[in-house]
């Protein structure tokens, strides 16, 4: 089972590194920490699982947080009030996404980061997905709202890119014209 203790903080030179695709068939192994990912985004959203093991609540969590620089992560977003996302997706490429862009009016959080990072992080408003399971099999999907954001969010992880690098240092909260803040589109 992953706990905090596995998932490597900002400083680590890994989240700064390109993953690696992957082939087919995964590994046991590859395989294992694919399930182990999906698992812990589960628990860290279940209250008691959550108090007993010490775990941040989160919603992605990419391979190269657990220092394991493939190009793998995981999704699960059930509170949204619309379909559930649940699933790795392995070698995941955006397909095609809206010209329009939306933020989460609070900021982003990640599991890599100990610190409040405040300020707006524009990103796609839809995206359509492409990638594979664990097993091989191909995904194509239609994202929108906060799954379409948290997929962005791991995404850039895989590229070495964390999400305080889209902050405009200057003006954190500035106005993106072509933004909307999330739950307002």
């Amino acid at each position: 089972m992953i706990t905090m203790d596995q998932i490597i903080r900002e400083g680590h030179p890994t989240l700064r590194k390109k993953a690696e695709e992957l082939s087919f068939p995964l590994t046991d192994k590859e395989k294992e920490t694919a399930r182990q990912m999906l698992e812990f985004l589960q628990n860290s959203q279940d209250p008691e699982l959550a108090e007993k093991y010490g775990l941040r609540p989160g919603i992605g969590l990419a391979a190269n947080q657990i220092d394991v620089p493939k190009r793998m992560f995981a999704l699960h977003i059930v509170d949204e009030g619309t379909e559930p996302v649940s699933f790795v997706i392995v070698n995941p490429k955006i397909a095609s996404h809206s010209a329009a862009k939306a933020y989460l009016p609070g900021g982003e959080g990640c599991l890599s980061v100990d610190r409040e990072v405040p300020g707006f992080v524009p990103r796609y408003a839809k995206v359509t997905i492409k990638g594979f399971t664990p097993e091989g099999e191909p995904i194509k999907r239609r994202l929108k709202g906060l799954s379409a954001i948290a997929f962005q969010h791991e995404l850039d992880h895989l590229n070495g890119i964390m999400f305080y690098d889209h902050i405009d240092p200057d003006e954190p909260f500035r106005d993106y014209p072509d933004a909307e803040p999330l739950g307002e589109q």
